[in-house]
């Protein structure tokens, strides 16, 4: 965070003061007062369950220095009072930003798609953290709240800041876009993600595209070329287009593509360098995407790109339950892919799983829950991700919860399977039934939203039978 006083916030952000105006913020902007330390500005934000504003007293003992409220406090500390703290929150951010970026040292890559958003900004950090100071968010802090909080880490010494732009109805990315100004702007897939919540993919269409008509001329708008969807955006943008993906006409081009259970590997082409052979740890061809347009992203910010592939090789996971492979002592193998789930995300699951499966001569068996906010796409895309199983010759179907249960549904209906279907309501009875049934000579794949809590169950499995 840039040092400023509580008198050079309120004029950013509108806010009336009370108390010392001339206290400096010297450390961290924080909306959880565990995270405060000293010279820390404290933002009271009110949140579904409860309020920031009871937590003052907490970040006044942990070194707040000033607070962020909605109204005047009764606490012994500089007040900045405003009617939304949230709205507050992104005005600093932007001003933070563009107050960075006019020094001419900080470039700024956005990332927004309905798949790999947090992977491919994991990976760009991977990269960029060996070339020079960089930023990036926290998990998957990319909403109204914690993309600012994730911005506002910046200081005059940070050369690279990663934001990853979720959309959260219209006109989201859009705002978030105006906050961080990307230099690069990266558009990963359109898919079913959200659709359900904002009324269709089309609108899903719109409200990504709003990344790519936000920024400006001076900018790079990064497609993937095999999305139509994302390709059609071209039109609606004033940056210079780069592409990626496989096809032959991409920019930035990935041939031979092989996954195995040691990873994923294939030859990356570039407009100025030789093909060469990358190697990632991280599991599921569909991860290729956004290693592309990492490596892109790197090229196109004049970064070497043998060292840029060399960060990307280090990598042993994509993120916390995503992809994330684990054994078990009797060889049990377990791929923990349950914090986000999308139909494209889970029919590309199912396919590495598929894929391992083949090579291994190891039993799958797949573990699906919820995918979420689908709305009037849930029953028939859960109906498919069943059929999806039965196709691809799965040795085991296990759905958990009663929103996934089109699931088993449509398993059931595909007609002939060697394999076979069970359904559970809860996840304690479909663990049960796991640990009776595994031997230890499976691939397991577990796959579904967060809010299934599935990635719990993932974590179970890998725990020793007693």
């Amino acid at each position: 965070m840039l040092k400023l006083s509580v008198l050079e916030i309120a004029r950013i952000v509108s806010a009336e003061v009370f108390g010392n105006g001339e206290v400096a913020i010297s450390a961290s902007v924080e909306t959880d007062s565990r995270k405060i330390t000293h010279g820390s500005l404290f933002v009271a934000k009110r949140g579904e369950v409860t309020d920031g504003h009871l937590f003052i007293d907490s970040a006044i003992e942990n070194g707040a220095v000033a607070v962020l409220v909605e109204h005047r406090v009764q606490q012994d500390i500089p007040q900045l009072v405003v009617a939304d703290v949230v709205k507050a929150l992104g005005l600093l951010a932007m001003y933070v930003v563009a107050e960075v970026k006019s020094k001419g040292k900080l470039q700024v890559i956005g990332v927004t798609g309905s798949n790999g958003k947090t992977t491919t900004k994991n990976m760009l950090r991977e990269i960029l953290s060996n070339s020079g100071s960089t930023v990036s968010p926290e998990e998957s802090f990319n909403n109204e709240v914690g993309a600012p909080y994730s911005m506002l880490k910046i200081n005059e010494q940070t050369n690279y800041l990663v934001v990853e732009l979720g959309a959260g109805g219209p006109g989201s990315i859009r705002y978030l876009t105006q906050m961080c100004n990307p230099d690069i702007g990266i558009e990963l897939k359109v898919g079913l993600a959200h659709a359900g919540e904002f009324g269709g993919i089309e609108n899903t269409t719109n409200i990504k595209a709003e990344l790519v008509e936000e920024i400006s001329a001076d900018s790079i708008a990064l497609l993937n070329i095999d999305d139509t969807r994302v390709m059609q955006m071209q039109p609606r943008t004033k940056a210079r287009i780069v592409s990626f993906g496989t096809n032959k006409d991409a920019m930035y081009r990935a041939t031979d593509i092989s996954g195995s259970i040691v990873g994923t590997s294939f030859n990356f082409h570039s407009p100025k360098h030789l093909p060469v052979k990358v190697q990632l740890r991280i599991l599921g061809e569909h991860h290729v995407y956004n290693a592309l347009a990492s490596l892109a992203s790197a090229d196109l910010l004049g970064l070497d790109i043998s060292s840029a592939i060399t960060a990307l090789e280090s990598m042993q996971i994509a993120e916390r339950w995503r992809m994330e492979l684990g054994y078990r002592s009797d060889g049990l193998t377990v791929i923990n892919d349950a914090y986000n789930a999308s139909p494209e995300s889970v029919r590309a699951a199912l396919q590495t799983l598929a894929e391992l499966g083949r090579q291994s001569g190891k039993k799958t068996v797949a573990v699906i829950g919820e995918m979420a906010e689908l709305g009037e796409y849930s029953v028939a895309e859960h109906d498919a991700i069943g059929r999806v199983v039965v196709r691809l010759n799965l040795g085991q179907l296990v759905v958990v919860g009663s929103k996934a249960k089109m699931v088993h549904m449509g398993a059931s209906l595909e007609g002939s399977w060697d394999g076979e279907s069970k359904y559970f309501e809860q996840i304690s009875e479909a663990e049960a039934y796991l640990r009776e049934m595994l031997t230890g000579e499976e691939i397991v794949l577990v796959k579904s939203s967060k809010s299934a809590n599935l990635r719990y169950l993932g974590d179970s499995l890998l725990e020793e039978n007693k």
